[in-house]
């Protein structure tokens, strides 16, 4: 890997598919999976399959996004770092960071006790980053660059 960009163990980060223009998230490479904070959650089956509607909160002081709409693709059980197991509904998002835009799949659960409302796992970050834990917020918010498809 050549070229590799070094992010800190939190940075700001957009997910322009869901209409967030930022959110501070938590780089962990202990986690497999990316996690979001939900404020509320409705299921909506429909001809072309499940559909979720949900609220983000983007600030620990109460911001709130506009009710957010995806597609689900699939439901599956989630061991946080305590070693208990729950049921969480995954999507699809697109996510900006250091310059880049990628898709990534990610649970929507409750983190309202946790210091970020975004938690991006191994599996997003394998092969695009190097995670540093001695830097914190090290990328300059800024437009994205597409990857190619």
């Amino acid at each position: 890997m050549t070229d590799v960009i070094t992010l800190g163990w939190r940075e700001r980060i957009a997910l322009p598919s869901l209409g967030i223009p930022v959110l501070k998230a938590k780089l962990d490479t202990g986690a497999r999976s990316s996690s979001l904070h939900v404020e509320w959650l409705e299921v909506d089956e429909r001809e072309d399959g499940t559909w979720l509607r949900f609220q983000v909160r983007t600030t620990r002081k109460g911001g709130l996004s506009e009710p957010c709409e995806a597609r689900a693709t699939g439901r599956r059980a989630v061991t946080d770092s305590g070693g208990h197991s729950t049921l969480r509904w995954f999507i699809q998002a697109d996510v900006e960071l250091a310059g880049q835009c990628f898709r990534v799949e990610v649970n929507l659960t409750d983190r309202g006790r946790m210091l970020f409302p975004l938690l991006l796992g191994r599996t997003a970050l394998a092969g695009r980053f190097l995670v540093d834990p001695s830097l914190s917020y090290s990328q300059t918010p800024r437009r994205a660059v597409r990857e190619p498809s």
